[in-house]
């Protein structure tokens, strides 16, 4: 018979059959089919039932010389506990998440996290309703957090970590408002921040290259003629990132020029959005006092009609924002390479991916005059438009559109 005379409906059940036995039988029963019906010949297994032709022509040398091969499984080594309990990652990096940070100097491009293997253990217990009996032990635990990228951090004695009594309860009221905003579907969270200015000139900046001759730097890091700052808009839920430099001053202007930019490039992308958390740091061009940003923040929600909700980090801690992990790739990118002018710095920021994706990049080519505020009467009337959370004031801002 030849497998031209076969129905496809005969074809399926063959397939199916084969693929509901196991090892040595199953060899055996896909040879026999490959002699009948397909002449003997493995690679037209291969394309009419998807069967390997390695296993194949195993299966038809076992069945003409009797010889039984050894199903040696127990050498195939066990499955990643991830791998048998997929639900165990996601539910991991939804408990890590809101407390891991980059490194603070862009050394690497690891995450740590302030949260022990122990405690994320009890945590999907108690907020995941796992049991004790369900998951591996600590040990694995920390095994699975060291191959999703998370490590702890040693605690530096020598430079302790500032703190203000509301710290703790600032933590948690942004990563509610996280929660929330990823859980709600007409609600997007962008996490933003500038990183440190890039100096612009042939300066090595401590990185390498793989080489035959490594690029020669200036013998001094000294009196760049430009220093580009660059913003980051990320997106958690999308890994969408978006870089806008500029050559002028680092301002409240700039920052909502940027999300301006962001918005129209991407509001067809997120037609059903209706309300945005934005994740800033306590940085001074963006605080929550800062006259000309609010002011210009509220600009932007009447211009775009979202609703606006700006919870912050605490002080000292803008590391555990998300967009600082984009950074840290960032540095660890373009680090081997002399960022000699401006075109070339955009170009190789383009080249950076953060989870297989490019950036979208762009530079504002606009002068900021820096120290600009609102007289203490305008101020008035922009807080009118505040909505500020009675425990946390600084911390947790929200803007309803003039025209929604």
């Amino acid at each position: 018979m030849n497998i031209n005379e076969i129905s496809d409906t005969f074809k399926s059940i063959i397939k199916d059959t084969a693929e509901k036995l196991r090892g040595f039988e199953r060899r055996i029963y896909i040879a026999k089919i490959t002699i009948e019906l397909l002449c003997k010949s493995a690679r037209k297994a291969e394309r009419v039932f998807g069967w390997g032709r390695k296993t194949v022509k195993t299966g038809m040398m076992e069945l003409i010389t009797g010889i039984r091969c050894v199903d040696n499984y127990s050498a195939r080594g066990n499955k990643k506990t991830e791998e048998k309990m997929p639900e165990l990652e996601e539910d991991i990096r939804s408990i890590v998440g809101p407390k891991s940070q980059t490194d603070p100097n862009f050394q690497t491009s690891l995450m740590y996290t302030r949260i022990t293997a122990k405690a994320i253990r009890q945590a999907l217990i108690d907020e995941k309703g796992y049991t004790d009996d369900e998951l591996p032990c600590e040990n694995t635990i920390r095994n699975i957090l060291n191959r999703m990228g998370y490590q702890l951090k040693r605690i530096q004695k020598t430079k302790p970590i500032k703190k203000i009594p509301e710290t703790d309860a600032i933590f948690e009221n942004v990563g509610e408002a996280n929660r929330q905003a990823d859980e709600d579907p007409d609600t997007l969270r962008i996490s933003i921040d500038a990183k440190a200015k890039v100096n612009i000139g042939e300066f090595s900046r401590g990185g390498k290259s793989r080489e035959e001759e490594p690029e020669e730097a200036s013998d001094h890091d000294m009196n760049p003629e430009i220093k580009m700052v660059p913003f980051g808009i990320f997106e958690p839920t999308t890994d969408h990132i978006s870089i806008v430099f500029s050559t002028s001053a680092e301002t409240s202007d700039f920052v909502v020029d940027c999300l301006e930019l962001w918005w129209k490039e991407n509001k067809e992308r997120h037609a059903d959005i209706r309300k945005l958390v934005i994740n800033p740091d306590n940085g001074p061009h963006v605080n929550s006092h800062r006259t000309q940003f609010i002011k210009r923040i509220i600009e932007f929600a009447d211009k775009t009609g979202l609703k606006i909700q700006l919870a912050y980090y605490p002080p000292y801690h803008s590391k555990y924002n998300p967009i600082e992990r984009c950074w840290g790739v960032l540095e660890m990118h373009w680090n081997g390479t002399l960022l000699s002018s401006v075109n070339k710095t955009i170009r190789w920021a383009e080249t950076m991916t953060w989870n297989n994706v490019h950036p979208a990049v762009h530079l504002i080519d606009k002068v900021y005059q820096t120290g600009v505020k609102l007289t203490k009467k305008a101020m008035k009337i922009c807080e009118k438009r505040l909505e500020r959370l009675d425990s946390l004031p600084k911390w947790d801002v929200t803007i309803e559109p003039a025209f929604g």
